[in-house]
């Protein structure tokens, strides 16, 4: 059965993701997996590496992994990057695996699917693997063996398939535009989502140069600088000298000049209106302005 969450990503069972098939489970050796084509999630073999490795050893893989056979030998992972490489950390030579006969499309949607229900997914992640999914289901065209649910002829039934809507989704996929750096400040938090989004527009070579005055300033651009640089760029205005106006501010110095009214009232008739006062002072600031340019 599905499970839903309002507003994440829909969690589907191990059986929805993998197909319905009683399969037998083999024993494959590690040498033989191969990673996925363009996998977009990371592994790291951070402290929930080290976690798996340690629950391994003790427990032994609890849920095989999914592969596919490769046509020039050995098998793609499509579940169990992580099992792998936990399996390898732990000294293991083979790992038990479900062999599937998928075909691209539903190789990609199954691969999509089955890290989707991960608990923490980086913002570039769901960005490639968004992209991923969506060209497999145009592809398509069709409900298949891998997903669930009615067909999706458009962006709004893709973002119900994703548990996102079609705009967000289009914002995630956006972010496949920048530059690794800057799109690892995405996962870093050092860079908001939407500033990034806005940043995605400009060109390769218009981010490097905003990546080398963040590096030089240590600035970061706000929503609003982001959407002055997409500004720049489509206005063909885009310099590292127009993009230092804007990511770097010169602080004003605040001044605070009071003139007292008796030193002012000295120079005027009592019955003078304080609005002649500051035209006859504005009047004469002008013309000493004028003097001095001289």
């Amino acid at each position: 059965m599905n499970r839903s969450l309002e507003g994440k990503i829909k969690i589907n069972t191990f059986a929805d993701i993998v197909g319905g098939e009683d399969d037998s489970v083999n024993e494959i050796e590690l040498t033989k997996l191969y990673t996925f084509k363009n996998h977009p999630f990371k592994v790291k073999d951070d402290e929930r590496m080290q976690e798996m490795v340690e629950s391994i050893k003790k427990s032994g893989i609890l849920v095989p992994g999914v592969v596919r056979k490769r046509e020039e030998g050995g098998y793609e992972i499509i579940s169990g990057h992580r099992r792998k490489r936990a399996c390898e950390l732990a000294g293991l030579k083979t790992m038990p695996m479900l062999i599937k006969k998928y075909t691209d499309d539903e190789a990609v949607i199954a691969m999509i699917d089955s890290n989707l229900q991960r608990e923490e997914i980086l913002p570039s992640e769901k960005a490639f693997a968004y992209k991923m999914k969506l060209e497999a289901l145009s592809h398509q065209g069709k409900t298949t063996s891998c997903q669930v649910g009615t067909k999706l002829r458009s962006d709004d039934m893709a973002g119900k398939e994703l548990g996102e809507s079609a705009r967000q989704i289009h914002r995630y996929i956006r972010l496949t535009e920048l530059v690794s750096p800057l799109l690892d400040m995405v996962d870093e938090k050092k860079i908001k989502f939407i500033p990034a989004v806005e940043l995605s527009y400009l060109t390769d070579s218009q981010q490097r140069i905003l990546l080398e005055i963040i590096n030089d300033e240590s600035v970061v651009p706000s929503l609003s600088q982001a959407q002055q640089l997409k500004d720049l760029s489509q206005k063909m205005s885009y310099t590292r000298e127009s993009v230092l106006a804007i990511m770097v501010v010169a602080p004003t110095k605040e001044r605070r000049i009071t003139l007292r009214q008796e030193v002012i009232y000295k120079y005027f008739d009592p019955d003078t209106s304080d609005e002649e006062i500051e035209k006859t002072i504005c009047s004469l600031l002008e013309k000493w302005k004028r003097k001095g340019a001289k």
